[in-house]
């Protein structure tokens, strides 16, 4: 059995969702789940689940909890008793496998480095998201906010942790990488862009070389490398974008008598709509470079979200999704890529 630590105080409404979405892991699932956090507050928060008693959930005491105000920094050096980094810590110390938070991402991300530590080979770590595509298969970005500068060889390391999450965990058997750019001619883009797609050609990867933004929804490739403040730009906009496709969708089908039998007719095509473009799906963001598996969430998750979440470490646990990014990092090193800074 998966053993996946989560910090119960860390997100918007908190413990509320992260308690009600991990009794439902718990119990979908077959993971144990290790809820971390104020302990009297957590029992209390239990007994609105009273089939919680049978399922594999412990708690972990934690007396603080880091706010979405508080700096990563001073987070990390300030909070040594907070439930991110308890959590962060049973990990380290092999009682749980992965560790998921809806917290300040900034500090989830610092302590994750500090206390699980990096893999060999990987200089920086970087988020990884999931979109649709018109293909139906998922498109992976790789980095949406990890890394606001990023250096050429850092993409490169992006590269190789995106295409081994697309192989193992999505099932792509030889993934598509693409380089996100303003442009599909080579000459295109910034110097980081230019400077590092050379780079990509030498890896033993599908390198299919520049992308658009459009490319994010069209499946023209299975995996797109950038830097973080790129990628966070595009996943904003586009969880923004769907809000109002959503909301403006949803007003006029109700915006009169005819269109409001209509949207009868059509409410099963509108909910799987909203499941295909809901990010609660996806459950979060997986932290990729880290020892052991650390998933980060919206801070606005609900209990769906946390559930998903924790599904998606306990995936990456069982299949060993960091043992392999270090496997093959360390096999192509004698091509000494990404040497540029």
């Amino acid at each position: 059995m998966v053993t996946v630590a989560l910090d119960a105080m860390g997100g918007d409404r908190a413990p509320v969702p992260e308690v009600a979405g991990a009794v439902a892991a718990a119990r979908e699932y077959g993971v144990r789940v290790l809820l971390v956090g104020q302990e009297d507050v957590l029992r209390a928060q239990l007994l609105a689940h009273p089939e919680a008693r049978d399922l594999p959930i412990e708690i972990v005491h934690a007396s603080e909890r880091i706010t979405m105000e508080d700096r990563a920094g001073q987070a990390l050096r300030s909070k040594k008793d907070s439930s991110a980094r308890v959590a962060s810590r049973l990990v380290r110390e092999g009682k749980a496998q992965g560790f998921v938070s809806a917290g300040n991402t900034g500090a989830i991300m610092a302590i994750a480095k500090v206390v699980q530590g990096m893999v060999p080979g990987v200089d920086r770590p970087a988020l990884a998201s999931a979109f649709p595509t018109l293909s139906g298969r998922p498109t992976v970005l790789i980095d949406v906010g990890a890394n606001v500068d990023s250096t050429p060889r850092m993409l490169v390391q992006f590269a190789v942790m995106g295409e081994i999450y697309s192989r193992l965990i999505i099932g792509v058997e030889r993934p598509r990488v693409g380089l996100l750019s303003i442009g599909e001619e080579e000459h295109k883009g910034n110097e980081l862009t230019r400077s590092v797609a050379p780079l990509l050609r030498a890896l033993p990867i599908h390198f299919i070389g520049n992308v658009e933004g459009r490319d994010l929804y069209t499946g023209k490739a299975d995996v797109i490398i950038c830097d973080g403040f790129v990628g966070n730009v595009a996943l904003k906009v586009s969880e923004g974008l769907v809000d109002v496709l959503a909301h403006t969708l949803k007003e006029c089908l109700y915006s009169s008598y005819r269109t409001r039998l209509g949207a009868w007719i059509c409410k099963p095509a509108f909910q799987e709509f909203r499941r295909r473009l809901d990010y609660s799906e996806a459950g979060g963001a997986p932290l990729l470079g880290v020892k052991g598996v650390c998933v980060i969430c919206h801070g606005s998750s609900n209990a769906k979200a946390i559930k998903n979440a924790i599904r998606v470490a306990a995936e990456f646990a069982s299949r060993g999704v960091n043992a392999r990014i270090e496997e093959e990092l360390a096999r192509w090193s004698h091509l000494q890529v990404g040497t540029g800074t």
